[in-house]
């Protein structure tokens, strides 16, 4: 394929378009949950890390909540612990949290801090068990049987009950962009295996954050193979009960719709797999993917 240079005009244009979303997001907080293809394609993974960084460098402040479930599943295997799974979620023993715990807080943290700062950034890494910033309880899941509720206790699989957010806002001042592996301490210290979805949601919360990203590996929420590009509450509740809505997107746009309860003004699925999505959701008219606010006639901001 020939590459054709992209004229001065059209240069220009594409930084005018950009130009009143800069301005409406400078000094705004955006919570981006990074996963799926986009943390395993070289490609995707500096392109995440340079949409990140200038993001910063523009005013505007980055932070990041990722996940790492390929990691686990690999090490894992290496060392003969078998893995169940309910409904999406890992059973988690307590071998099989110092195995979560090493790999999202030690590995694949640092490795995304080393990747935003060789591409220009200042990272710092944390967990939910630093400075107390997001204190859990166990996860237990709730089933209908033969008309009896039936409680399926996962181990040491946790939901966010709590965010002490100082320490970011802290750090964000400081000139820092804030990378969270989802492992969070219960009330008396112990560790807990979080979804990073929800864990995404619940920071973004309790910032107040202007928006709430999640990286997927689909182009968005979808209706007949067409991405759904604005959706309201109210519409998503229809979609699940039409099974328009199912599997796992449905703990997804469940994350977006707890986000703009806690006050997050705009949250957005959009597709991990596409080159610098963060910057053509944030940045441009069309946007890539699905755009979740509580007004149906929102503005693109």
């Amino acid at each position: 394929m020939i590459n054709q240079e992209i004229s001065p005009n059209t240069r220009a244009e594409i930084l005018l378009e950009a130009l009143p979303y800069i301005q409406k997001f400078h000094q705004k907080i955006v919570v981006i949950k990074y996963g799926g293809a986009a943390m395993k394609e070289p490609l995707l993974r500096d392109s995440f890390a340079q949409d990140v960084v200038l993001l910063k460098y523009i005013g505007i402040h980055p932070v990041i909540i990722h996940g790492g479930g390929p990691r686990i599943n690999q090490l894992l295997g290496k060392l003969n612990i078998s893995s169940k799974f309910i409904d999406g979620h890992r059973v988690t023993d307590e071998e099989t949290m110092e195995v979560v715990e090493m790999v999202l807080s030690g590995h694949v943290n640092k490795e995304i801090v080393s990747l935003i700062q060789k591409n220009g950034g200042k990272a710092i890494g944390l967990s939910g068990k630093d400075a107390n910033l997001a204190i859990a309880k166990p996860l237990i899941l709730k089933k209908e049987e033969n008309g009896q509720t039936k409680e399926i206790f996962l181990g040491q699989v946790g939901t966010i009950e709590k965010v002490h957010p100082e320490i970011l806002f802290d750090l964000i001042q400081s000139g820092y962009i804030p990378v969270i592996a989802p492992v969070s301490p219960d009330k008396d210290g112990k560790s807990l295996n979080i979804n990073a979805d929800n864990m995404a949601g619940a920071i973004a919360g309790a910032l107040k954050a202007e928006k709430l990203i999640l990286l997927t590996d689909t182009a968005g929420v979808l209706h007949n193979n067409n991405v759904i590009t604005r959706l309201t509450p109210l519409r998503i509740r229809e979609l699940i009960r039409e099974g328009v809505i199912q599997g796992g997107m449905l703990p997804k746009v469940q994350c977006c719709l707890d986000a703009l309860d806690q006050g997050v003004h705009r949250t957005h699925i959009i597709d991990g797999r596409v080159p610098h999505s963060i910057l053509i959701e944030l940045f441009s008219y069309q946007g890539i993917g699905t755009m979740i606010s509580l007004d149906s006639e929102a503005s693109d901001f």
